[in-house]
């Protein structure tokens, strides 16, 4: 069955995560063209004033104040949305949470409240947008990360946690279209993304944690989830660097284990002691700014992602071409050294 899509500007819009980074920027970019939004975070403060600062500008919004990692919650969420706008078009499961430090001495217990937020609250909020979504069809957009493709050192329940998102999306994908709904549904592949990700995440490790570069900004990540929210896709990567990172573990497992180990270890340990901190992982943190702090260059579009989301194939393959000769050109050199 064909899907089609509703334009944004005739959408109802579940957007979790919206308080900041990402979904912050999603929601701007989905009030800018038009779209009725369903703002859900744990921080009902920082909920209420974006919702304030989009209705200002004269977008429809409301908040919904919950921990997505709560199967009862998604029951609130739908409940606001067909109280108050009668539908909803497409549901973006964004919210999540990490955890730096290693394997053997990050705790089962924190590493099970990494799994509620960044798996089970994308299980139950793809459950019940489904059950929603299979009645006038819509698009559902699920977060994963260019780790939902290749391990991560230091970040290795998160890498876990989005490897579990594509295997739990995949398979509904492959089901819904099994029994011929309308439904689109979306993984999205982000790189590193200039964020407070870093604050926000648990941290194990004896110095500030960071993100390897390069960095790109949350804007790269809402166009291609607002793309996806009218256009029936089945992947994007937000970077380039997002996907030569899946095409080269997929090619050479083993010499990106032998590559990416010792150069991830580095890129994620700044040069700044620290103590152990909790983040975001058990309650919300305030977010004043959203981004990182501290002065690195930031892209502020991802060309590939842009060729991959414009309708053009001839220019989408070209780019494609290019990515894989690049992994391949860089796995050949490193075999003759």
């Amino acid at each position: 069955m064909a899907i089609k899509l509703k334009p944004v500007s005739e959408q109802v819009m579940v957007i979790t995560g919206a308080s900041s980074g990402i979904g912050r920027a999603t929601a701007e970019l989905a009030a800018k063209q038009g779209a009725r939004l369903v703002l859900v975070a744990r921080d009902a403060s920082a909920l209420e004033s974006l919702v304030a600062t989009l209705t200002a500008d004269g977008a429809e919004a409301i908040s919904c104040a919950v921990d997505v990692g709560k199967q009862q919650s998604h029951d609130q969420i739908l409940t606001a949305a067909m109280e108050r706008f009668g539908r909803v078009d497409t549901w973006v499961n964004n919210a999540g949470v990490s955890i730096f430090g290693k394997l053997d001495q990050v705790s089962v217990e924190d590493q099970r409240q990494l799994f509620e937020t960044n798996f089970w609250g994308v299980v139950y909020g793809s459950l019940k947008a489904l059950s929603v979504l299979r009645e006038h069809g819509g698009a559902l957009i699920n977060l994963g990360s260019e780790v939902s493709d290749v391990a991560l050192p230091l970040q290795g329940a998160y890498a876990a946690s989005k490897h579990a998102v594509k295997g739990y999306t995949d398979a509904l994908r492959m089901e819904i279209e099994g029994e011929g709904l309308p439904v689109s549904v979306t993984l999205i592949k982000p790189a590193s993304i200039d964020t407070s990700f870093v604050e926000n995440a648990k941290n194990y490790m004896d110095v500030e944690p960071r993100l390897p570069p390069p960095l790109y900004a949350p804007e790269t990540v809402a166009r291609a989830i607002v793309y996806a929210a009218a256009h029936p896709q089945r992947d994007i990567y937000v970077g380039s660097a997002s996907k030569m990172t899946s095409a080269f573990a997929r090619r050479m497992p083993k010499l990106t284990d032998l590559l990416l180990g010792p150069v991830m270890r580095n890129q994620q340990r700044s040069d700044t002691a620290s103590g152990q901190h909790e983040g975001a992982l058990y309650a919300p943190r305030h977010d004043a700014g959203g981004r990182l702090n501290e002065p690195r260059m930031v892209r502020s579009r991802s060309y590939y992602t842009t060729l991959t989301t414009t309708g053009r194939p001839l220019l989408w393959g070209a780019a494609a071409v290019l990515v894989v000769s690049a992994v391949s050109a860089g796995a050949q050199y490193m075999r003759r050294r």
